[in-house]
């Protein structure tokens, strides 16, 4: 039986004027986690939020936060973000000069730990961290803005991350992050992809749309 695929509203897209209202309403919808992006204006070029508004918005649903930090550094704030209502952290290797040692305090604060690859980043840096991590998360655009053009040359990198994740055994989430929509979706589901992330796709024509929009983005075609 094929495993459901879940879909990560990215509320980089949501109306920020009701937050709260918008992430109740995709709960309802039936997303399977709350994406947050959390960009420091230094590892990436533009800023979004931080910890204390992921702790007010936590008691807004259930739903496990699925928080994606593009900053650097990352270890000094990791408890911070934990603390805050995070679920699952994913951060950049990259990012930290020992991405092993970062995976094990993300594991000390109780929380699921992701990688992230760039579309630059090559899959060897997965090597000697597969079998610690949760959740490969690979951007399909270059990370710092939405409503970026899905980039279909990542679409072989999710098919031999797919395999490296099933050669492990292990139950490791592949994620897919950048430019995902209607059709990119059934791209990003036939490589590999079992968790896809989606901002104006999730959120375009209001609330009433919301469920509608996640089911269409989940089918395989």
């Amino acid at each position: 039986m094929d495993k459901k695929i879940k879909i990560a509203p990215s509320i980089l897209a949501a109306d920020f004027s009701k937050l709260g209202e918008e992430i109740s309403a995709i709960t309802i919808a039936g997303a399977d986690y709350v994406h947050v992006d959390v960009m420091d204006g230094h590892y990436v070029p533009n800023l979004t939020i931080g910890p204390e508004v992921i702790k007010d918005i936590r008691k807004c649903t259930k739903i496990p936060f699925d928080v994606h930090l593009m900053i650097t550094p990352v270890n000094p704030l990791l408890e911070d973000f934990a603390k805050s209502g995070s679920d699952i952290i994913t951060f950049h290797p990259e990012a930290e000069d020992n991405p092993k040692g970062t995976i094990e305090i993300i594991k000390s604060l109780g929380c699921k730990v992701g990688i992230s690859l760039n579309p630059s980043t090559e899959i060897n840096v997965l090597d000697k961290i597969i079998e610690d991590i949760d959740l490969i998360l690979v951007m399909t655009v270059v990370p710092g803005f939405g409503g970026q053009s899905f980039m279909h040359d990542q679409l072989e990198k999710i098919e031999n991350i797919r395999k490296l994740i099933d050669a492990t055994g292990k139950d490791i989430e592949l994620e897919v992050d950048g430019g995902i929509n209607f059709e990119t979706s059934q791209l990003a589901i036939n490589a590999g992809a079992d968790v896809l992330v989606a901002g104006t796709s999730t959120f375009q024509g209001g609330q009433d749309n919301y469920a509608n929009n996640i089911s269409k983005l989940r089918s395989r075609s």
